[in-house]
């Protein structure tokens, strides 16, 4: 079943287009990624998708349904822009949210004060939001998106600012909400953390769709012969080697994009040759950040 379709829509803003006939699916108990440079679209995107604005054309169905009103109840939505009413009370102003939300006081306040305190804010619940670190405030406002057990979770940038601490504690929160059947959708401008929790992606570029669907397809219909390369020496000779595309250097290690049918021993032996001390040498799958620099690049290098 799919929990979201977007058919064909796009938006206009001052008569700039910034989305453009746009269409994907999220199917139920999916994590999603809704990718794409910034700029691209996303935002625009998911407020569409959320009714705060509407498309100028083309369709969104959720659960089935064209949206409307009581739909709200079943969707959480953490967006970009962050808002807080600062002068409220930190497990006050979660309460409010559930209740927003449909839930009841009683459970409103029960379930807010789980959730603090499972992300180690209980002893805030009394404070003014406008107390709380910037850091803080972003882990309240992920608890009043989950707080009333939505089946669609809609998060746009959910990691910006965040240190990888919290990043790795509000990541394992949303693998364990996918777990329970729920359905997740991330936008992100942040390759690796899509890789590491999307099934399926949507990248979006100039408002328009540039790769859509599984995103282990993708990655296969992507497959380049890559090297990962950590050295001790000048390594400068490798970009310049007959069997190399293009290399991705940070000074000791490198990311290596060989040319189609070139062997990785010969790119071995050519850098032992050349004197190079080898500490690691793999052969790896393309990643999610070379796709998106392949397919982003090129479109962008045909304007």
């Amino acid at each position: 079943m799919n929990v979201l379709e977007v058919n064909n829509i796009s938006k206009q803003y001052d008569g700039v287009k910034a989305v453009d006939g746009i269409s994907f699916a999220v199917k139920e108990g999916q994590i999603f990624g809704l990718l794409g440079p910034n700029g691209a679209g996303k935002t625009s995107t998911m407020r569409m998708i959320m009714n705060i604005t509407a498309p100028d054309s083309g369709e969104i169905r959720l659960f089935g349904e064209p949206f409307h009103d009581a739909l709200k109840q079943r969707i959480g939505y953490l967006p970009e822009e962050r808002g807080l009413y600062p002068k409220m009370k930190v497990l006050d102003h979660l309460a409010f949210l559930g209740e927003m939300k449909g839930m009841a006081a009683k459970t409103a306040y029960a379930q807010a004060r789980q959730w603090l305190e499972r992300v180690g804010l209980a002893e805030w619940a009394d404070k003014k939001v406008q107390e709380l670190s910037k850091g803080m405030q972003q882990k309240v406002q992920f608890v009043g998106t989950l707080l009333h057990q939505p089946d669609l979770v809609i998060m746009d940038e959910p990691f910006s600012g965040l240190d990888p601490l919290n990043t790795k504690f509000l990541k394992d929160i949303l693998l364990e909400y996918k777990r329970s059947g729920k359905t997740i959708i991330l936008s992100t401008h942040l390759m690796d953390q899509a890789e590491k929790l999307c099934e399926a992606i949507c990248l979006i570029n100039k408002g328009r769709v540039a790769l859509s669907g599984s995103l282990a397809e993708i990655k296969q219909k992507f497959s380049h012969n890559v090297v990962n390369l950590e050295y001790d020496g000048d390594g400068t000779f490798v970009a310049s080697l007959p069997m190399v595309e293009r290399v991705n250097d940070y000074g000791h290690a490198m990311h290596i994009t060989l040319k189609d049918g070139a062997d990785p021993n010969a790119l071995l032996k050519a850098v032992v040759e050349q004197g190079l001390r080898v500490y690691r040498f793999e052969v790896a799958e393309t990643t999610l950040d070379e796709i998106f620099i392949d397919v982003v690049g090129g479109q962008h290098g045909q304007n």
